[in-house]
């Protein structure tokens, strides 16, 4: 088996908001080794994102800033057209929010991960992922960009100049071209907690993307996400850590 001696394993927390609560953040941070947090934009406020970062601290767990479209009814998960440099400033205010809360509490932001249509568009869209990499750089470029494995969003990265960890998804199928399957679509997801282990583990075995019709793309794989929301997020995060195990590889921080 060609596996690598270590992987990350990343959800992305702080998405409850008021008295609305997603995920059980607690369960996960006692099991990922990095945190994605939500920056109030699709999900989150400044009272979760700094209890969040807190219990991330606690634990061990490297913080990142998760920003996305101002899109809280839609969960961030909607298509918005904003011009580059209103994008930018968005995201550069997404991300300082939540390096102001890790620096109270004592630590710092890490790396960024754009959360859900901002992502996926970022993803297939050379000039979007051009502003989000310019975006993360001109803030701080020693943050590392956690971009989908063989996306536009890691190229553009790269090509910033960024530091960049490339991400594969234990519980989201993928098409021939390395894009996600849309949510909307039969097979989008990957269900149970066995099934997600079983993804993970043959993607890592390949140093591929495994598409729905069996077409490998080679990739580095430097973090595997786990989506904090599904109702199977903790089992997977268990028995993808046991799985990891087995094979003696070793869950750290990218």
């Amino acid at each position: 088996m060609n596996l690598p001696a270590c992987v990350d394993l990343n959800a992305d927390l702080g998405e409850s908001f008021g008295a609305w609560t997603m995920g059980d953040d607690d369960a996960m941070l006692a099991r990922v080794s990095s945190a994605n947090i939500a920056c109030g934009f699709h999900a989150g406020d400044p009272l979760v994102m700094r209890r969040t970062v807190r219990r991330a601290l606690a634990g061990g767990v490297a913080l990142g800033a998760h920003p996305s479209f101002p899109d809280l009814q839609g969960f961030g998960r909607r298509r918005m057209d904003l011009a580059p440099d209103e994008l930018e400033a968005m995201l550069i205010y997404q991300i300082g929010a939540l390096q102001a809360l890790a620096a109270a509490e004592g630590g710092r932001v890490r790396h960024v991960k754009p959360h859900g249509a901002l992502s996926n568009l970022a993803c297939a869209d050379e000039a979007l992922a051009d502003t989000v990499a310019r975006a993360v750089r001109t803030l701080d470029r020693d943050l590392v960009l956690l971009a989908p494995a063989c996306s536009a969003l890691a190229r553009a990265g790269e090509r910033a100049g960024l530091a960049v960890a490339h991400e594969i998804f234990a519980d989201r199928a993928y098409r021939p071209d390395g894009q996600l399957v849309p949510r909307r679509q039969p097979g989008a997801m990957i269900h149970g907690a066995e099934a997600c282990r079983v993804h993970v583990l043959a993607m890592l075995e390949a140093g591929a993307l495994i598409a729905i019709d069996g077409q490998r793309l080679p990739t580095p794989i430097d973090s595997i996400c786990v989506h904090g929301d599904g109702p199977d997020a903790v089992a997977a995060a268990d028995a993808i850590r046991a799985g990891l195990a087995a094979a003696g590889v070793a869950v750290r921080a990218f």
